[in-house]
């Protein structure tokens, strides 16, 4: 049972990854960033960003996402919807694709679901056992045609 409902999950879970990025990945350039530092006037300290130029205009976004470390001047990509590329991400399989919020939401809804699941068939009450047991059918010879 295990096993089928992980691979529920895994499959879900790829699909709702797939339809819910932002910048959308059908519709979303790719374009080529390096890593800057800038400073941060609210912050007053210097922050790496990635700049990244659409054609016409210079651009640069954070890329502070959490276990994620990137170096200065080090190349990335980053992805960006034509009409708004001031919304860009780094694209990344953490950070664009796999959300840490996300992960750890759907697998506390997994684990929970998969709990109730398991504590609600594991403990039958006898009527019940005596009701399967009568309800069952003897299997059946699968006839071979050769």
């Amino acid at each position: 049972m295990f096993k089928s409902v992980a691979f529920l999950y895994i499959i879900l879970f790829s699909a709702y990854l797939v339809f819910t990025r932002e910048p959308d990945f059908i519709d979303g350039v790719k374009a080529s960033a390096t890593i800057l530092s800038q400073y941060d006037a609210a912050t007053k300290a210097d922050r790496l960003k990635a700049q990244f130029s659409n054609g016409k205009n210079q651009y640069s976004v954070s890329t502070d996402y959490p276990l994620r470390n990137v170096l200065k001047n080090e190349q990335v990509k980053v992805i960006y919807e034509p009409n708004n590329p001031e919304k860009a991400v780094v694209y990344a399989v953490w950070g664009y694709w796999i959300r840490w919020d996300e992960l750890l939401i759907s697998l506390i809804g997994y684990f929970g679901l998969f709990w109730i699941a398991v504590s609600i068939t594991s403990n039958p009450t006898p009527e019940a056992l005596i009701e399967e047991l009568e309800g069952r059918k003897p299997k059946k010879r699968k006839l071979r045609y050769d």
